[in-house]
């Protein structure tokens, strides 16, 4: 299949993932016929209003017929129940694909179904912690890895046309084996969630009647702890769906805080040196040019003085540079930033322009 072939796409589930890839495919492939199914009605009649999808589907039928992809793009829990459902649709020139961030299941199941050769795992490594259609961009997807977990028994071919579609769609192409991509996405995905969702639990069982954690919690803390305010649902299924990994994960990770615990309890400095040294040293040499699971936030912090209108002059000189603002605070609890002011953008590029912009007027500016 080359790309010039590819002229009808079906969706099961247009949330936020499903959303983001048809919304990449209507603006590379603007005369690919797309088709969709939800159970929220009121998420099709907007994909259908924007032009996102040609077809909307109440359920999985006849319109299916003859795709060279279909993408289940639902929680990871029903994404193995749609695949039975879509089996008699298939035909040697599609493939069914998922974007679920655990794959071990949905390949057992379709081994079972017999369905492995037009089966291809696939995860965008991108997100946000925001849901649903609403919040859908075609730029999710771009510049993410895009982990592709294909069967043993997919034709190369196929496995070579579906990384060339991926890159098409302005992402990066990372082909794994199911059982690696588990094991990689527990550590980097889901034990960070875990750990934010019992720090802020942790934090208010912790928390004063006057709520005085709460109140100062702002700052570094809530950045550390941002992806805690996923959704509870996708992360139930999620750690459901690969609680053998993250047993394992989490055991491991126990151990090393347990190292850490006791590097204070016995003040030994130089543990607790190496502690902080090699994850500074470690996270730097993190690259920052494309998108990894959790999402990137693009801020600065600028220091101003408090009086009337001092907000109002910097988003004034912004916009009078064509920046879009995302978001802008002040920050009152300064212990990981110099900055008091806290202003995000959507992407990369148009934080460093801010930066530069302010800097020319004085301002005292420190990038993230």
């Amino acid at each position: 299949m080359n790309l010039n072939s590819i002229h009808k796409i079906g969706f099961v589930g247009l949330g936020l993932i499903g959303g983001s890839i048809a919304k990449a495919v209507r603006q590379y492939y603007p005369a690919c016929e797309i088709i969709a199914f939800d159970k929220n009605k009121e998420t099709l009649a907007l994909a259908t209003q924007e032009s996102t999808i040609d077809v909307a589907c109440t359920t999985i039928d006849d319109n299916f017929t003859n795709c060279n992809y279909i993408f289940l793009c639902t929680p990871v829990s029903y994404n193995t129940a749609y695949l039975k459902q879509l089996k008699n649709y298939l035909h040697d020139d599609c493939i069914i694909t998922d974007v679920g961030s655990v794959k071990t299941s949905i390949h057992k199941e379709a081994a079972a179904l017999d369905m492995e050769a037009y089966f291809i795992g696939g995860h965008p490594m991108a997100g946000s912690e925001k849901s649903g259609f609403v919040n859908a961009k075609a730029l999710l997807i771009e510049n993410a890895y895009y982990i592709l977990t294909p069967t043993e028994k997919v034709p190369q071919e196929k496995i070579d046309a579906y990384a060339e579609f991926v890159d098409s769609l302005k992402a990066l192409p990372v082909i794994l084996s199911y059982e690696e991509h588990d094991y990689i996405t527990g550590v980097i995905s889901h034990l960070p969630h875990i750990i934010a969702a019992t720090l802020v639990n942790f934090v208010k069982e912790s928390d004063s009647k006057e709520e005085m954690m709460k109140q100062l919690a702002a700052g570094g803390f809530k950045d550390i702890t941002r992806i805690a305010s996923s959704s509870p649902t996708m992360w139930q299924h999620i750690c459901l769906k690969n609680r053998e990994n993250i047993v394992t994960i989490l055991e491991q990770y126990i151990a090393m805080l347990t190292d850490a615990k006791e590097a204070v309890q016995e003040a030994d400095e130089q543990k607790l040196y190496e502690l902080f040294e090699t994850s500074k040293n470690y996270r730097n040499s993190i690259p920052g040019s494309s998108s990894g699971p959790i999402k990137r936030i693009f801020a600065v912090y600028c220091d101003i003085i408090d009086e009337a209108g001092g907000i109002a002059t910097i988003a004034t000189i912004l916009a009078a540079n064509h920046i879009n603002l995302k978001n802008i605070g002040i920050v009152h609890n300064r212990e990981f930033e110099e900055g008091v002011l806290r202003i995000e953008f959507y992407d990369e590029n148009s934080s460093h322009r801010a930066a530069e912009v302010l800097q020319k007027y004085r301002y005292i500016v420190y990038e993230r």
